[in-house]
């Protein structure tokens, strides 16, 4: 009798889709409501991904990431995404992507301004409503679910009577812009420990105000 052998299919490869909510436009580029697309262009820069791919009305970049939590020491597929629907349409974006892409949504962040930080303060969650934030808004409405993982970045209250959304639309002031890099380099080291060791770890790790870290 001739033997034979079984060949065990090969498990999935699993993949991480890092979201950064903005704006875009070159007008809109250092706004506070841009902070989840400047995460993202740092986070190209630390891992060496270039973006410019059009997928699912989102500009995409695709990369790997090693020592990714749960792969049994094989790399992860990393996705990352800037939406170009403009804020309050993100979630179109959001949902092609994890659908085409298989992403758990355990394994999905976005990244996105909250004026009820304080300027950068991270806070990593795994799940809550949006506060109001128009982007992560239109991603629950889109998805059916709060239930997934996101960075908030402190970018602080408007002074005095000025309105939120002008606020928001403002340019970083100079201060702040000094500051920003830090912040940014935090942001990211905050979603690679996410990948590579767990989400309990990010937020042990980054929550908090800028002097803690």
């Amino acid at each position: 009798m001739v033997g034979f052998f079984t060949h065990k299919k090969p498990e999935p490869e699993l993949a991480y889709l890092i979201v950064g909510l903005g704006n875009p436009g070159r007008e809109y580029r250092m706004n506070r409501h841009n902070a989840g697309f400047m995460v993202i262009d740092r986070i190209c820069d630390d891992f060496g991904i270039r973006i410019g791919r059009m997928q699912s009305k989102a500009l995409i970049g695709l990369g790997k990431i090693e020592g990714c939590e749960g792969a049994n020491g094989l790399s992860c597929r990393l996705i990352l995404a800037k939406p170009q629907t403009f804020m309050n349409l993100s979630g179109q974006a959001v949902s092609g992507l994890l659908h085409y892409y298989k992403v758990s949504l355990d394994r999905m962040v976005i990244i996105h301004d909250d004026m009820d930080l304080p300027f950068g303060t991270l806070r990593m969650r795994p799940g809550g409503g949006s506060a109001g934030q128009k982007g992560l808004q239109s991603t629950i409405q889109q998805l059916g679910t709060q239930n997934f993982p996101r960075l908030r970045i402190g970018v602080g209250r408007p002074p005095g009577q000025m309105a939120p959304p002008d606020y928001l639309l403002q340019d970083f002031n100079k201060a702040e812009q000094e500051t920003l890099p830090v912040v940014l380099e935090r942001a990211s080291h905050a979603v690679r420990t996410f990948m590579t060791a767990g989400l309990d770890a990010a937020m042990n790790q980054y929550n908090g105000a800028l002097q803690e870290g």
